[in-house]
């Protein structure tokens, strides 16, 4: 047996109010385009693949990471300069960044990262290959 994810499905209330959004995010971190249909894309990376879908029924109800579900995804964004660089233009992309005054070591000492929210609320973690002892709490 393998461990790893074959695939996650990201359900968003409208994919074409964020497409910009995840795709200037997922090319940066080194996923690629593979699919798009109306209302959905698939981006994969090694043989991992992330579908963002427009939810049938949740258009109306806001995303909130801090209920029961997923709270993030965390991508592997390469060494630290590349993840400051990402951080760096992540506001011109759609992404805000979480935790700046800690930044880059909110999840500790150990765990060079940058957070960042998109417009809809959905939160993802940029993590260094470099000086990551631990995974953040």
């Amino acid at each position: 047996m393998v461990a790893g994810f074959h695939h996650v499905e990201v359900w968003v209330a409208d994919l074409d109010a964020v497409r910009d959004e995840w795709g200037w995010l997922l090319s940066q971190v080194g996923w690629m385009l593979t699919e798009e249909w109306p209302g959905g894309q698939s981006w994969s990376a090694g043989s991992a693949y992330l579908t963002l879908t427009t939810s049938p029924n949740m258009r109306d109800a806001p995303h909130d990471r801090r209920r029961p579900g997923v709270n993030h995804l965390a991508f592997r964004g390469g060494s630290p300069s590349a993840v400051d660089a990402l951080v760096e233009s992540a506001g011109e992309n759609g992404w805000l960044p979480l935790y700046a005054e800690r930044y880059p070591h909110a999840g500790g000492e150990d765990h060079y990262a940058g957070w960042l929210e998109n417009s809809s609320g959905f939160k993802v973690e940029v993590v260094a290959n470099e000086g990551v002892a631990r995974a953040p709490r």
